[in-house]
């Protein structure tokens, strides 16, 4: 079970909204969906829970790349919204053409080269499962919200109802809890 929010930034404080990520297939999804919520560009921030086994943020401002961080990367890994995110961040990318071509798992025969040949390129350190580049632990931008009040020490200590103590430091708790 996933909760997602969303906080807006505005002249008179912080908005918040929960949203659906039924829609969502991609980062530039969240961060679309972050966008349509800014007010004049402002800071808007997109929190992502997956039942107290790990959080994350993304962090949106006007036409800037997003920054992220994800609490613990292989827990998010293994679902579909913060694999999204641990792709952003480790390198992945779901877009590549080349990972639907390595999905068909063919042989190489199609090329002239012999299966021993594809069975040597595997042998010597071919490409890794998307799971096992996985860090355990936190991963992304650590600072993500220093400049709002939460320092880097912080962030990496929290653990369960992470969201609603971030929020609280920004002195956007009541809004929050209002949409959980």
């Amino acid at each position: 079970m996933y909760f997602a929010a969303l906080l807006a930034r505005t002249h008179d404080g912080w908005e918040a909204s929960d949203t659906e990520l039924d829609d969502v297939e991609t980062l530039s999804d969240l961060t679309d969906l972050a966008r349509d919520a800014s007010v004049d560009e402002d800071t808007v921030l997109l929190f992502i829970e997956q039942e107290d086994a790990w959080f994350g943020i993304v962090r949106v401002e006007g036409e800037e790349d997003p920054r992220i961080f994800v609490s613990d990367a292989a827990a998010a890994a293994r679902s579909s919204y913060g694999e999204m995110l641990t792709n952003e961040l480790l390198g992945g990318d779901d877009d590549d053409p080349a990972d639907d071509l390595d999905a068909l798992d063919l042989d190489g025969t199609e090329d002239g080269e012999t299966q021993a040949d594809d069975d040597e390129d595997t042998a010597d350190g071919g490409a890794l499962e998307s799971g096992d580049t996985v860090p355990a632990g936190p991963v992304g931008d650590r600072e993500i919200l220093m400049d709002l009040g939460l320092s880097e020490k912080e962030l990496l200590a929290l653990d369960t109802d992470a969201l609603l103590e971030i929020a609280e430091a920004l002195g956007a708790g009541e809004v929050l809890e209002t949409v959980r």
